[in-house]
């Protein structure tokens, strides 16, 4: 997303979600049911569908996912999503008003950890620690580099081998210019190991993985 405050110049359409997998026995049949339709159709939106089709896609799915949160309140891997979604919407939404949106999904994320810091391996503190490190800093937004460390590096204490937390992690350090541990990091994203029933989403963010494996190419 693009603004002349280049606010949310979020991979988080990729990011945050896609490639989290359910924890066994975290969910009743109902809110599991609801987590996958919402799984599944967020990779359908962030990889399939054309530009102009995916903020009001999102959108819906923000609404579909807050009813979800509305039904089972205290359900960790919901509350995640709901972030997710409302971060993938502000990156499709662009411009200031998509502020609002990240600031929703950061109280969401924010709740989960409340509830399960360990809900989805950890992927509360990836999806927090990719928003703190994509939105502005003060005084548009609450970016912060520090924070944004911390908590993927939290996540990885979780999830060390996951596709998600190495990528994020190494996207991170490859806009700090750390380029020999962003290759570690990336390279380690790209080996990781295939999760069931997320090939669609595996297979995007592997996209952005060699995306990110390209550039560092030409700055290594």
């Amino acid at each position: 997303m693009k603004t002349r405050h280049h606010l949310l110049a979020l991979t988080l359409a990729a990011a945050l979600g896609a490639g989290l997998s359910l924890p066994a026995l975290a969910l009743g049949d109902a809110a599991r049911q609801q987590l996958d339709g919402i799984q599944a159709r967020w990779a359908e939106v962030n990889y399939k569908l054309p530009d102009k089709q995916r903020e009001a896609a999102f959108a819906d799915l923000a609404q579909q996912a807050a009813q979800a949160v509305a039904a089972e309140p205290a359900a960790a891997e919901l509350r995640i999503w709901h972030g997710i979604v409302l971060s993938t919407y502000a990156g499709a939404k662009g411009g200031l008003g998509a502020l609002d949106l990240v600031k929703k999904a950061k109280a969401e994320l924010e709740e989960a950890l409340k509830l399960d810091p360990k809900a989805l391996d950890g992927s509360a503190y990836t999806s927090l620690g990719s928003l703190y490190y994509q939105v502005p800093g003060w005084p548009l937004g609450f970016g912060d580099d520090a924070k944004a460390e911390v908590l993927l590096k939290q996540a990885l204490a979780i999830n060390p081998d996951g596709i998600d937390p190495n990528f994020f992690y190494g996207d991170f350090l490859l806009r700090k210019k750390r380029y020999p541990q962003a290759k570690a990091a990336l390279e380690k994203a790209i080996a990781a190991p295939d999760r069931a029933g997320r090939a669609a989403a595996d297979e995007g963010r592997r996209g952005e993985i060699r995306q990110r494996l390209k550039e560092l190419e030409s700055r290594l």
